[in-house]
């Protein structure tokens, strides 16, 4: 298996990343629109947002597939992991910690103190991955996830620069 290379989310990237999506989160998948609406904020010298693919370049011979992806929104000095999400065949090759690195870099670009998220209080796996990076959980919204009415737990970092000192991505 190749390691996927990271490159900014653009338009076209939607419908295999709407695959995924409805692959990995079945029940409270994000629609196109919401999509599209974020990408319109990625863009520009006012961007406030910033999104980013995993594409697998197909060491054996099948070609270009993402598999994985991730975005963050910032407001003033706060910003917030809105989505991480990677194919099952790349659970635990650190895909995810590939794109949550570069998240929290963009994060200390648009100079955020804090960073925060919502993870399903079900999703063990996602939660030990923010832990590692100095998320610490500092409260509960309730029913968040639906249909499901799956409680979220609420997870902060403080100074994303920190996280992200002296690691490199790829591509």
């Amino acid at each position: 298996m190749t390691t996927p290379v990271l490159r900014e989310m653009r338009w076209w990237d939607i419908e295999p990343v709407l695959e995924l999506e409805k692959d990995l989160f079945p029940e409270d998948a994000w629609s196109r629109g919401m999509f599209w609406s974020d990408l319109a904020h990625a863009r520009g010298p006012q961007a406030t947002r910033r999104y980013y693919v995993a594409e697998d370049v197909g060491g054996d011979g099948g070609g270009r597939r993402i598999v994985g992806y991730g975005g963050l929104a910032s407001a003033g000095d706060v910003a917030d992991v809105q989505t991480i999400a990677v194919a099952r065949e790349h659970w635990g090759t650190g895909l995810g910690a590939l794109i949550l690195t570069e998240l929290l870099r963009v994060a200390t670009t648009f100079e955020c103190a804090q960073v925060m998220l919502e993870c399903r209080v079900d999703n063990v796996r996602a939660q030990k991955l923010y832990e590692r990076f100095g998320f610490e959980a500092i409260g509960f919204r309730r029913g968040y996830y639906q249909p499901g009415n799956v409680d979220a737990l609420v997870m902060r970092l403080n100074d994303p620069s920190a996280s992200v000192q002296g690691t490199e991505i790829n591509g």
